[in-house]
């Protein structure tokens, strides 16, 4: 992956880390219930479980450019629609809720860690996601393995350290997101959108 690339693919990474999500969510209630030294357990299941979608997409990703030397340039136009019709929705949805129960019980380390990764692989749109996501930054002329493990591991510790985050500031940041919620998540589908129109046109 060229530096360039690379660059632009981890500001993009933050911007996808920042976007409200299950993983944020859980990284939110999980720090303002149990504390964020526990919640690391469900932020390292949450990590697994991106490197295991992300690697899915890649091997779906790498079948097609084997099918065909012109399928990456779909797979760009389609994945930028795809992000396109990501930042409309989530422009229009409505903020995020965070209403912990305060008699939830007190989870074990591996139970934490179940969340985390069950959060991370059991959503569907995941999949989709990386698959329109990822070939934008893709260079069919260089190692997919390599540059699997550039951009698995790149997310990886971006969304660690965002949810680490979130776990550290949860009480603070509930009330932020009732009262600006919805216009965060404008900026973030604006972003979304932009992205999408943007990536595929670039080299």
């Amino acid at each position: 992956m060229a530096w360039h690339t690379w660059l632009i693919y981890l500001v993009a990474a933050v911007g996808l880390s920042l976007t409200p999500g299950p993983n944020s969510l859980l990284a939110l209630t999980n720090g303002a219930l149990h504390g964020h030294r526990r919640t690391r357990w469900s932020v390292a299941g949450g990590a697994v479980g991106f490197v295991a979608v992300i690697a899915l997409s890649m091997l779906g990703i790498g079948a097609l450019l084997q099918a065909s030397a012109s399928a990456l340039l779909v797979l760009k136009w389609v994945g930028g629609a795809y992000l396109v019709w990501l930042g409309i929705q989530l422009w229009r949805a409505p903020p995020l809720q965070l209403n912990p129960s305060a008699d939830t019980p007190f989870p074990r380390r591996s139970q934490l860690f179940r969340q985390g990764l069950f959060a991370a692989v059991s959503n569907p749109k995941a999949l989709l996601f990386y698959g329109a996501f990822l070939p934008q930054f893709l260079d069919p002329a260089r190692s997919l393995w390599l540059q699997f493990v550039v951009m698995a591991g790149t997310f990886a510790v971006i969304e660690c350290g965002v949810e680490v985050l979130l776990a550290r500031m949860a009480h603070r940041i509930r009330p932020v997101l009732e009262r600006y919620g919805k216009r965060f998540n404008r900026v973030c589908g604006g972003a979304f959108a932009a992205m999408g129109v943007a990536l595929p046109m670039t080299r």
